[in-house]
Parts: C-alpha cells; sequence; structure tokens
C-alpha cells in the first residue's frame, strides 16, 4: 500500500516538472540563454501600378502644376494617391493628389526642375513616368515702368505708294511721359484710294500724343475709339480706331438703308468680319476717314512686315492710350514664362446664340457684322475684354500687362483697363 503511494506520487511530481519545462520554454524564459523568439512579418502580395504619362508642367511663383494621365494598369488594386517630384541638383520637393494635375510647392523660381509622377496603391509605389522640366518664375504686376523701351523711335522717309506719294514721319520721345509726333502718313505700301466704298484721300495730320511712362493697371475697362478717342497709335503714328460709325436701323432691310458714316443706328456695323456692307479696307485692314486720316480697325500687316514679326517672334508694335505695349499676333503659351513657345493669341469673344427680335435679318446681314453681334466670355480665348493680358515679353520679363492685335474679334481693342 504505502509503495502504490510512493509510486503515484512520484509520476504526479515528473508529470508537473515536465509541464514547468514546457511553459518555460514557449515563453522563452529559464536558464537557456540560447533561447530567442521568431516574429513573422506578412509581406502584401499582387502588384504595383503602372507608370503614369506625364503631359505639361505649368510654372507659377514657386510652384509648378504637372499633368499627367492615368497608367495604363492601376496594378492588383485600385490607385489611391499620384505624388509628383521635382528635382534640382540635390534639392527635391514633391506634391500628391488623387487626380491630374499635381501642384509641387517650395520651389525657387528660376530654377529649373525636372519632375516626375508615379502612382500607388496599397501594394506599393509604381515606376515614375518620363521627365518633364519647369521653371518656376515669379509673379508678374500691372503695374511697370516701361522707360527705356523704344524711346528713340523714330522714321522719316517717302512713301511712294499711288495712293500715298508723301514722307512719312512718326518719332517717340521720353521724357516725363512717352510722346508722339507724326504726321500719319502710312510707312508701307497701301491700298487704293479713294475706291468705289471708300472715296476719301490719305493726307497728312497733326498727330500729338502722349501716354503715361509708368501705367497703372486699374481693371475697369474704359471704351475708346471715334468721337471717344484714339485707343492707341501703332509706332508709325497711324491711329487705331477698331470700330466704325457705320450703323443700320433695326427696321433695315436692304443695304442701302445703312449708312458708313451714320452711328445713330441701333445696330453698329464691323469693318472686318463680314461681306454684306464694304468699307473699302486695303489689306492692311485700314482706309481713310473723311478727314484724311488713314488708320487701322484690324492687324496691320505691312506694319507688323516691316518690324519682321513672324512666329517666332513677339513684335511690340505700338502703345495704348493708358501707356501699355501693343504686340501682334503672337504672345507666349504660358503668360508667365518667357521660355514657353509662342502662339497665335485668340480674343474671348464669340456670337450670341440668341438672336435679338429687333436684329436686322441675318439672311441679309450675316451675323458677326454688328458689334452687337458679339459677347465677351472670360476664359474662352487667351486675352480679356480689351483684348489684353499681364505677363512676360521680350520687352518686359518681369512682366507687364499688354493689348494684341489679333485675326480673332475684336481684332484691335476697343477699350483699356489703364488709367489715362
Amino acid at each position: 500500500m504505502n509503495r502504490a503511494r510512493y509510486h503515484s506520487k512520484r509520476v504526479l511530481t515528473n508529470f508537473v516538472a515536465l509541464i514547468a519545462s514546457l511553459a518555460l520554454s514557449a515563453c522563452g524564459g529559464g536558464g537557456d540563454s540560447s533561447a530567442t523568439s521568431t516574429t513573422t512579418t506578412a509581406t502584401p502580395t499582387g502588384s504595383v501600378p503602372g507608370a503614369p504619362t506625364i503631359g505639361a508642367a505649368t510654372p507659377g511663383s514657386a510652384t509648378a502644376s504637372i499633368a499627367f494621365t492615368a497608367p495604363a494598369s492601376s496594378g492588383s488594386t485600385p490607385i489611391t494617391a499620384y505624388t509628383a517630384t521635382c528635382t534640382s541638383g540635390t534639392a527635391s520637393q514633391a506634391g500628391t493628389a488623387s487626380a491630374s494635375p499635381i501642384t509641387v510647392g517650395n520651389l525657387s523660381n528660376g530654377t529649373a526642375y525636372n519632375c516626375t509622377v508615379s502612382a500607388t496603391n496599397s501594394v506599393g509605389t509604381g515606376a515614375a513616368s518620363a521627365v518633364v522640366s519647369v521653371t518656376p518664375v515669379a509673379p508678374v504686376t500691372g503695374t511697370s515702368t516701361t522707360a527705356g523701351v523704344l524711346c528713340t523711335y523714330s522714321y522719316n522717309a517717302l512713301n511712294s505708294s499711288a495712293s500715298v506719294n508723301k514722307t512719312s514721319t512718326a518719332a517717340w520721345t521720353c521724357g516725363a511721359t512717352r510722346v508722339l509726333v507724326a504726321n500719319g502718313i502710312p510707312d508701307h505700301a497701301v491700298g487704293t484710294f479713294p475706291n468705289a466704298n471708300n472715296p476719301n484721300t490719305i493726307t497728312a495730320q497733326n498727330v500729338s500724343a502722349s501716354y503715361k511712362l509708368a501705367p497703372t493697371l486699374t481693371n475697369i475697362a474704359t471704351t475708346l475709339g471715334g468721337p471717344r478717342g484714339a485707343t492707341g497709335y501703332v509706332l508709325n503714328g497711324v491711329k487705331i480706331d477698331a470700330g466704325t460709325a457705320g450703323s443700320c436701323p433695326t427696321s433695315a432691310t436692304a443695304t442701302n438703308n445703312c449708312s458708313a458714316i451714320d452711328s445713330s443706328g441701333a445696330w453698329n456695323i464691323e469693318a472686318l468680319g463680314q461681306s454684306f456692307f464694304s468699307f473699302g479696307t486695303d489689306s492692311n485692314n485700314a482706309h481713310v476717314q473723311p478727314s484724311g486720316e488713314y488708320h487701322y480697325h484690324g492687324m496691320p500687316e505691312g506694319f507688323i512686315a516691316l518690324r519682321g514679326a513672324g512666329p517666332t517672334k513677339m513684335t511690340l508694335i505700338g502703345w495704348a492710350a493708358d501707356g501699355f505695349p501693343i504686340y501682334a499676333r503672337y504672345g507666349y503659351s504660358v503668360a508667365t514664362n518667357i521660355t514657353s513657345a509662342l502662339k497665335v493669341m485668340t480674343g474671348s469673344y464669340r456670337l450670341k446664340t440668341a438672336v435679338s427680335a429687333t436684329r436686322p435679318s441675318t439672311t441679309l446681314f450675316t451675323l458677326g457684322g454688328f458689334a452687337q453681334d458679339w459677347e465677351y466670355v472670360a476664359g474662352l480665348g487667351d486675352l480679356d475684354e480689351c483684348n489684353g493680358r499681364t505677363g512676360v515679353t521680350p520687352e518686359f520679363p518681369s512682366g507687364i500687362y499688354h493689348y494684341f492685335a489679333t485675326d480673332s474679334y475684336p481684332y484691335f481693342q476697343r477699350c483699356i483697363k489703364g488709367s489715362q
């Protein structure tokens, strides 16, 4: 009886010791210093997105906006974010977004950056796109001095065109203001004047104008032209006057109901962009007023050619009544970037979709032939309601407000945005 009880007690003692030993081993405890624990890390499975397709990089002041298109493959899970990284030397800045474009900030103006875009999903980040370069620029303003720019422009030579045969003179000088003294005779070939639709002869004028050297942008559009005064002058001393004195009454049923010199009608006729009424303009989009004053309604092609303008050159051709410069046809594709490509500037006007019930019939008077047919739509083209914008130019690399002669309506500015 005692032997059986002893044997049972021994078995129980050995079992308890075994259990304790196993517990110590599982907890890494005990006196065995070689015992270690093992941690297993889970690795996501699947694939990362492909590389996005890089687009244009638009510079801002200390920023860049990077456009792109999504990769063909988002990987095994949906894309959660895109990252644009812009690098110059050892300096790098990044920005994130859920879609194009991505703005990258804290960049240095005037420094060239190489930028890429990559896509990320729950598995990880995929390969970067191709590189696009961008150079942030300092902000431009609407106020700038024009002193020193074309302050000694002068011309004095015979224009032997059959309809002119007179000496053309023009001189711009800068003192307290920018001053023009000219005789209004064009310095380039002209059409035939008088002609069947313009019975006036080109004669010398006493042209005198004085404009601010430090124009100030007010952003208040002041309409000029006709009796309100010239919107500006081309460098050759010839006036810019895009509108006309011609008009048609509401009841007009034929062109002979209209007048080229009477502005009392409700519908003001455009000199360009219509064929129902001819003002006898020449290839320079100009003709002659009853006073003998040759003047431009649109792109002064003859003068632009003399200035050597073309698709690779942004050309200053004149000064507006508020003192801001006027350019012809071409401007930078990015208004704030003087290294961007040149493009043909377009106005921001379109034909109205609803034709007024009081308008003379569009069957005879084609839509677009009256000033009232057009409406300004901000952002539709490159320019504002006065055919201008703020940006950099070859003469003003830090930026200035400036106007354009355009091939699209309104052809030349009809208003100014600066104070006179």
